[in-house]
């Protein structure tokens, strides 16, 4: 049992960045295709965020040619490279699955605005 709280708490080290439900975010992480290896950018929504000890994990939704995608990414894996956050979102509730209901402009969040201090 310490020998899987051990590997547990050696993954828990790599924490991709901080971001929050109702971000949007590129998600750059690594795939592999047979010897090769590259970094893909995933772009979306994050719409909700697991927590679990080390098994977190984060919904991020796009939508790719009229079609919703949504991808669910472990927050602690070793093949997330980093987790940018390119625009801030103002939300109200913890999971935003009401956004898959939503065609448009009414799949928008607000952007949240921070004063400098």
């Amino acid at each position: 049992m310490n020998e899987i709280k051990a590997i547990q708490a050696e993954q828990m080290k790599n924490e991709p960045g901080q971001f929050n439900i109702g971000d949007t975010v590129k998600v750059y992480f690594k795939i592999i295709e047979g010897k090769t290896e590259r970094v893909q950018v995933y772009e979306g929504l994050v719409i909700a965020k697991k927590n679990s000890q080390s098994s977190k994990t984060f919904t991020v939704r796009k939508n790719s040619y009229g079609v919703g995608v949504e991808r669910i990414f472990p927050l602690y894996s070793p093949r997330i490279v980093k987790v940018e956050v390119t625009r801030m979102g103002k939300v109200r509730r913890a999971k935003l699955y009401y956004i898959r209901g939503k065609v448009g402009k009414a799949a928008k969040i607000k952007e949240l605005i921070m004063k400098k201090s």
